[in-house]
């Protein structure tokens, strides 16, 4: 895009931060300073869980607040554009807790059925955005259509079951004998990610880490 046509989207639509929405300032790109600030960042050993089948999991932010708001307009309400400033903190989120432990990313996909529906995969944005700066091949894909994990009550145990044999290994031949990192938007119980990871492992994966951007509290 050239500079002129830059500047008239930027006066006809100001950019505005991913989380509060406040009119961005010079200098600021995606996020502002406020909330570069405030965000309920996490850091250190808080920031790392082990799921099932998962070495490490590591995520920048808690699934709260502002945090919550900015990924419901990502997922839901079609700001799909919020997946770069996303995908810059989730790498520097690897890059913190996780560099040098994989050969490829991939991430937790959406059933075709739900991806028509919704019309993008969020987790595959922000899997994309993370991989500009660290590299991407897609490894998995969704087999049957699962309910939302979202929408299922009873904890973890029906979260687990729900997505039970969901997944395949797109090309277990890339797969077998790597180290692979999987990117996802939100962990909660961890129940997708522990199934991607042990549909991963299934296929020959070496070893099986985790990014998110956001854990629940």
């Amino acid at each position: 895009m050239s500079g002129g046509a830059s500047v008239l989207l930027d006066l006809l639509f100001p950019p505005r931060c991913a989380f509060c929405r406040a009119l961005l300032r010079r200098g600021e790109s995606g996020l502002c300073q406020r909330c570069q600030r405030e965000l309920p960042w996490i850091s250190g050993p808080a920031a790392e869980q082990k799921p099932e089948f998962v070495s490490l999991c590591a995520s920048p932010l808690w699934y709260e607040g502002a945090v919550r708001a900015s990924f419901h307009r990502f997922k839901f309400k079609g700001r799909s554009g919020y997946a770069q400033v996303y995908g810059r903190l989730t790498a520097q989120c690897v890059r913190d807790h996780l560099s040098g432990r994989y050969d490829l990313i991939t991430w937790v996909p959406l059933s075709p059925e739900r991806l028509k529906k919704r019309g993008y995969d969020q987790a595959m944005l922000l899997a994309c955005a993370t991989a500009l700066e660290l590299g991407d091949v897609e490894t998995l894909r969704k087999v049957r259509d699962a309910e939302a994990q979202s929408g299922l009550a009873g904890g973890a145990g029906a979260r687990r079951a729900n997505v039970l044999g969901a997944y395949q290994a797109a090309d277990p031949e890339l797969v077998a004998g790597r180290r692979v990192l999987l990117i996802d938007d939100v962990i909660t119980t961890g129940a997708t990610i522990s199934e991607c990871a042990r549909t991963l492992r299934t296929a020959g994966a070496a070893d099986v880490l985790c990014a998110t951007l956001a854990r629940t509290p």
